[in-house]
C-alpha cells in the first residue's frame, strides 16, 4: 500500500513552524523543475518500504533467514520497535529544530549518501548465513527506518521552497502519484522478470529469471534490495540539482537543536490549551500506529499464515497499491457525507473489521467457520497463484484495508483544519505532524507482545485492534468536525 506507509505517516513539522519563511517564497501555480524534482525524490523513496518493508525482503527475512514465520513477525517487530523509540527521540526534535539550522539538502545529501550503501548490503543477507547474519539484517533495516524519518522531515520541510505557495498542493499530490507509480512498476518489474520465469510458460514472460539469479538460493528475493536502492539513489538525485534550499541562518548546529526543543515545547503547550484537538491529537496517536501496524505487518503475516511465497506476495502488493489509490476519493467522499469526523470513525471500525476478518483466514479455512479442503476443490483459474477462495477472500480482505486505511490518512488531515482557530494552525499541524512520530513504536510492540505471548501470527495482529479501539473510543470526547451544514 503505497505512501501510506509509517514512514510516510510521520511527517515532519519543519514546513508549518515558520510561517514568515514560507510565506516570503512566491508562486504562481505551476510545477517548477524544482517542485517536480522535490516529487520525484518522494516516489523513488517509496519502493523501498514496499519491497523490504512489507511485500517481499521482511518476510524472506522471517520465513527463510529466521526460519519460522511465528518467530520472524517477533523479530521484525522487536527490531521495528527499537528504530520506533530512537525515531521518537530525535526526529520531533530535528523537525522543530529544521528552520534554524537553515540548509536542509546538505544534510539530505548525507543520510541518502548513507542509505543507498546500505540498502545495497542488504543483497547479501543470505538464507544460509554466509553473508549478514539476521542481526544485521536487522540492525541494517532498522537504522535506514530511522534514517528514512529523517529524510523526511528534512524533505517535507523544502515543499513551499520548491514549489511555492500556489503550487504545493500539486507537487504533494504528484508526489503520492509517483509513489504509487514507483512502488506498482517496482513490483511489476520483480514479478516480470524474478518471480513469474520458470513458473508460467506466458510469451510475454521470460523462461528463466534475468540475470541469472537463483530461486534456491532466493536471489529472486534478494535482489530487490538492489532495486531499492536503485531506484532511489538515481530519483534523489534531481532534488540536489534543482530544488531551491534554504538560506544559511548562521547559527551553531548545537543552539539550532537547543532552540528547536524550545520551539517544540511551546508548540505543544500551545496546542494543550485547546481540549478537542488535543484530545483528537491524542486519539490519532493510537489509531494511526494500528493502521500502519497493519501495513507494516501485512505482508509477514501473509506469508506465514496464507504460506505465500514471493510470488504472491509481488501480486498481493501490486492490488493493494492500485487499490489504495481509491481510499483518498472514498475519504472525500465519506468527508462531505458524515464530514471528516464521521469519516475517520468509519474507517477505523472498517479497519477493525479487517483485522478481525484477517485473523479468521487460513489455506484451509474461510472466516473462522467455513473449513476448505484444496484438494476437493478445483482452482478457481488455471493461474500459478490466487487459486483457491480462501487465497481469494483474503486478498478481498486486503482491498478493504487499503481503502479505508488510506481514506483515514485522508480525512485525519481534514479533521484536524475543523478543530483549530486559524491563528494556530502552524502549532497545531506541527503537533499533527509529530504525532505520526511520537509513539510510532508502540504498534510494534503491541505486536511483538502478542506474538511473544500466544506464540502466534495471529496472536500477534490481534493486539492491533486494541490500538484502533482506543483511537475510536478516543473520537467519541472529541466535539465538532461534523459534516457543514448546506
Amino acid at each position: 500500500m503505497s505512501d501510506i506507509t509509517p514512514a510516510v505517516e510521520s511527517h515532519g513539522a519543519a514546513a508549518v513552524l515558520d510561517p514568515p519563511i514560507a510565506a516570503e517564497v512566491g508562486g504562481d501555480g505551476r510545477l517548477t523543475p524544482g517542485a517536480v524534482a522535490w516529487s520525484l525524490f518522494e516516489g523513488a523513496r517509496n519502493p523501498y518500504i514496499i519491497l523490504i518493508t512489507i511485500y517481499i525482503f521482511a518476510p524472506y527475512v522471517a520465513a527463510v533467514m529466521v526460519g519460522d514465520p511465528i518467530r520472524g513477525q517477533e523479530v521484525i517487530s522487536r527490531w521495528s520497535q527499537y528504530g520506533g523509540w530512537v525515531v521518537m527521540a530525535t526526529a520531533p526534535i530535528l523537525g522543530s529544530s529544521i528552520d534554524k539550522l537553515g540548509r536542509r539538502k546538505t544534510w539530505l545529501a548525507l543520510i541518502v549518501a548513507a542509505m543507498v550503501p546500505m540498502m545495497f548490503a542488504l543483497w547479501f543477507a543470505k538464507p544460509d548465513g554466509s553473508g549478514l547474519s539476521v542481526t544485521t539484517t536487522m540492525l541494517i533495516i532498522t537504522s535506514i527506518g530511522v534514517m528514512f524519518s529523517f529524510t523526511e522531515v528534512l524533505h517535507n520541510s523544502l515543499l513551499v521552497r520548491a514549489a511555492g505557495l500556489g503550487a504545493a498542493h500539486k507537487a504533494s499530490g504528484l508526489a503520492l502519484a509517483l509513489g504509487n507509480a514507483f512502488a506498482v512498476a517496482a513490483l511489476g518489474f520483480t514479478a516480470w522478470a524474478f518471480a513469474l520465469p520458470g513458473k508460467v510458460h506466458w510469451a510475454w514472460v521470460p523462461a528463466h529469471p534475468l540475470f541469472g539469479l537463483d530461486p534456491l538460493t532466493h536471489e529472486p528475493e534478494r535482489v530487490v534490495a538492489l532495486l531499492a536502492a536503485g531506484i532511489f539513489g538515481l530519483g534523489a538525485l534531481p532534488l540536489f540539482f534543482f530544488t531551491p534550499d534554504a538560506p544559511p541562518t548562521g547559527t551553531p548546529v548545537l543552539k539550532a537543536f537547543a532552540d528547536g526543543f524550545k520551539s517544540l515545547v511551546r508548540m505543544v503547550l500551545t496546542v494543550g490549551q485547546y481540549k478537542d484537538a488535543a484530545v483528537y491529537l491524542a486519539s490519532r496517536m493510537f489509531y494511526v500506529d494500528g493502521m500502519n501496524a497493519v501495513l507494516i505487518y501485512a505482508g509477514v503475516y501473509a506469508t506465514g499464515v496464507m504460506k505465500w511465497g514471493p510470488l504472491e506476495m509481488l501480486f498481493f502488493g501490486i492490488f493493494l497499491s492500485v487499490l489504495a489509490v481509491l481510499g483518498g476519493f472514498v475519504g472525500r467522499w465519506m468527508d462531505e457525507v458524515w464530514g471528516p469526523k464521521g469519516s475517520v470513525r468509519v474507517s477505523i471500525g472498517m479497519s477493525l473489521l479487517g483485522i478481525i476478518a484477517f485473523l479468521g483466514m487460513a489455506p484451509d479455512k474461510i472466516l473462522y467457520v467455513w473449513a476448505f479442503d484444496p484438494a476437493a476443490h478445483a482452482p478457481l483459474w488455471n493461474g500459478p497463484f490466487f487459486t483457491t477462495w480462501p487465497e481469494v477472500i483474503f486478498i478481498l480482505i486486503g482491498f478493504s484495508n487499503a481503502i479505508f486505511i488510506t481514506a483515514q490518512y485522508a480525512s485525519s488531515r481534514t479533521l484536524l483544519t475543523r478543530l483549530t482557530p486559524p491563528e494556530q494552525t502552524g502549532a497545531f499541524f506541527g503537533v499533527y505532524a509529530l504525532s505520526g512520530v511520537a509513539t510510532g513504536w508502540l504498534g510494534p510492540m503491541m505486536v511483538n507482545l502478542g506474538t511473544k505471548l500466544t506464540h502466534t501470527q495471529q496472536g500477534g495482529f490481534a493486539t492491533i485492534t486494541i490500538l484502533l479501539t482506543i483511537g475510536f473510543l478516543g473520537l467519541m470526547f472529541v466535539r465538532g468536525g461534523g459534516r457543514r451544514p448546506a
